[in-house]
């Protein structure tokens, strides 16, 4: 059967104006259909125009984005599939992230003078972006035969791995530094990971990790400086092809280790975006050694952590990743450094404006809009990787603005 005759016989012609309901009913048999099927490209390019005449008379711009949506999902669910197929994995093991959304924000736009997005990861499962990497990573180590999985986390990386394990059915060890709240030994716990607290800060920690996976003969984690990670956060790039017109101006993103700055580079790189779309990192002044590394001309490892963005504890960032960005040029990736008050007073701000509770690690990205960086000066459209709330909650939000005198 051609791929032609699929569409007809999903979609019925219909002498009557249809239903919403009915409408999606028609799509989802349709998306189910082609999510098997070497035609996936017609639910990228067919079906959007399709439903975009079928719901002109209902006079509805988003009836025709939701499709568009769901076009783009059918198409992520094949390549999930074709990913399954290639690593011998059972499909959900392919991709563990969600497909997240991207949310306009009227008072951010209004406040910067551009058209500001937000890509809203921290409502991943484990709570951040992390899911991406680290479960691509997971998931490939168990398709080579791991047994059990070890990674070192101030947090975030941690509950990644312990969510991809317990899918994958792989016990998992997870080494926080004493610093990581009470809350995320217990999540991880629910996931079936096992607790080890070693050290103050994650380099600590990590050192430990790495004797334990000799000791348990198994397959080490790093939290983001891992190419197979690099590539699973590459897909954040992948999905805002899909869910903007153009490229944006800019991505204003946080670096703790600089994994998820790789993987948006590679991302863009595959998007043929990296020309057009400067990266704009953020870091609070305790947590600065991807902007001083930069400064320096070499890789500065930080003497501590001063800061309350404990998730950006890396005292010296990934060496590619470093390198990755003196090749591109300021040109390209550009820091954006904040003070710990204006990193949580942004937190506030989206708490208040969208109803999404972040940690200080992603509101030193979302800083860069609201205190208006040098860095973001030309810009028309900027999207804010949101990147995780995993190791936050309202008391503790509440702590910190008071003790900044917020």
């Amino acid at each position: 059967m051609r791929a032609h005759d699929i569409c007809k016989a999903a979609v019925p012609v219909l002498t009557v104006r249809p239903t919403m309901a009915l409408r999606v009913a028609q799509f989802n048999i349709l998306g189910r259909r082609m999510a098997g099927t070497m035609w996936f490209h017609y639910a990228r390019d067919f079906l959007p125009k399709y439903f975009a005449n079928s719901c002109r008379g209902l006079r509805r711009a988003s009836c025709y984005h939701s499709f568009t949506r769901l076009a783009a999902k059918c198409v992520a669910d094949y390549r999930s599939r074709r990913l399954a197929m290639k690593l011998n994995l059972p499909l959900d093991v392919a991709r563990l992230h969600e497909e997240t959304p991207l949310v306009p924000s009227e008072h951010l736009s209004e406040h910067l003078g551009a058209e500001v997005f937000l890509k809203m990861d921290c409502w991943q499962r484990p709570g951040s972006f992390k899911i991406r990497g680290i479960g691509r990573t997971v998931g490939l180590a168990v398709a080579a035969g791991a047994q059990h999985v070890v990674t070192s986390s101030g947090g975030n990386a941690g509950l990644a791995a312990a969510y991809a394990a317990k899918r994958l059915g792989v016990p998992a060890t997870v080494v926080l530094p004493s610093t990581t709240p009470a809350a995320v030994h217990e999540r991880l716990r629910r996931y079936g990971a096992e607790v080890v607290v070693h050290g103050d800060v994650w380099d600590e920690a990590d050192v430990r990790a790495q004797q334990l996976v000799e000791e348990l003969k198994g397959s080490y984690v790093h939290p983001f400086d891992q190419p197979s990670t690099w590539e699973g956060h590459a897909s954040l790039v992948e999905e805002l092809a899909r869910q903007l017109p153009r490229p944006p101006d800019a991505i204003v993103t946080c670096v703790g280790g600089g994994g998820l700055l790789m993987g948006i580079l590679q991302g863009l790189s595959a998007a043929g975006w990296l020309d057009t779309t400067r990266v704009v990192f953020g870091e609070t002044q305790g947590a600065s050694s991807m902007s001083q590394s930069l400064a320096a001309g070499e890789l500065v490892t930080l003497p501590s952590i001063d800061s309350v963005a404990k998730s950006l504890g890396a005292k010296r960032v990934s060496r590619a990743a470093f390198d990755r960005c003196v090749e591109l040029g300021p040109a390209r990736v550009l820091p954006a450094v904040t003070t710990d008050a204006a990193a949580v007073a942004a937190c506030l701000k989206l708490a208040e404006h969208h109803r999404a509770l972040v940690e200080p690690a992603c509101g030193a990205a979302l800083a860069a809009v609201t205190e208006r960086s040098a860095a973001l000066a030309g810009c028309r459209t900027v999207v804010v990787e949101v990147c995780g709330g995993a190791i936050v909650d309202v008391p503790s939000l509440n702590a910190w603005a008071r003790d900044l005198g917020l």
